[in-house]
């Protein structure tokens, strides 16, 4: 047996919740990368609704979609995850089957621009409110840097007042590695 890295992980937790038709959400776009995953796994009549507060990220994300001919089942957002809720229309509320967040900075960008605890946490809350049953949230927590320790230590709290009727809640992580390595947290809808 082989341990998953992060990502591969983040990715194969991913691909068992969705599969085509579904609709799924990318709470911070950065490079995209995670964008078109998504809206691989959707198909053709599937939906895929990204957020990101940054247009070099919007940018690299739609140059990333249209070299695969996959941006019209895409729409994305230039504003932050704390408004997902009223971005994602009403009849399709109860229906996400997947989300993924990769928290911290835009790879490559301005590193002073990052995620926070609060606008996180909101979309984290809004975005449960919209999962189908059995649907997920992947967060990447990326705490090498002090936001992000800040950011870890308000959502690690958050996520174990979760009532456990109501989600359950998967931390994946390598307790050996240093430099602060990335982890996962999973939040899957009962």
């Amino acid at each position: 047996m082989k341990l998953e890295r992060i990502l591969p992980f983040a990715r194969l937790l991913l691909e068992k919740a969705i599969t085509p038709g579904d609709i799924a959400i990318d709470a911070t776009i950065g490079n995209g990368h995670d964008t078109v995953f998504l809206a691989e796994l959707v198909g053709t009549n599937g939906k895929v609704f990204g957020f990101d507060i940054q247009k070099q990220a919007l940018e690299s994300c739609r140059e990333k979609l249209k070299a695969r001919n996959i941006q019209d089942r895409v729409s994305l957002f230039h504003k932050g995850h704390q408004h997902v809720a009223d971005c994602i229309p009403e009849n399709l509320h109860g229906k996400v089957t997947g989300a993924v967040f990769n928290l911290g900075y835009l790879p490559g960008g301005d590193k002073s621009v990052v995620t926070t605890p609060e606008t996180t946490i909101s979309a984290v809350k809004q975005i449960f409110q919209l999962l189908s049953p059995e649907g997920i949230i992947v967060i990447v927590i990326y705490h090498g840097h002090p936001e992000g320790q800040i950011e870890r230590d308000h959502l690690m709290e958050y996520v174990k007042t979760l009532d456990q009727k109501d989600a359950h809640v998967l931390n994946y992580q390598f307790l050996n590695q240093q430099n602060n390595p990335p982890f996962i947290i999973a939040i899957e809808k009962r």
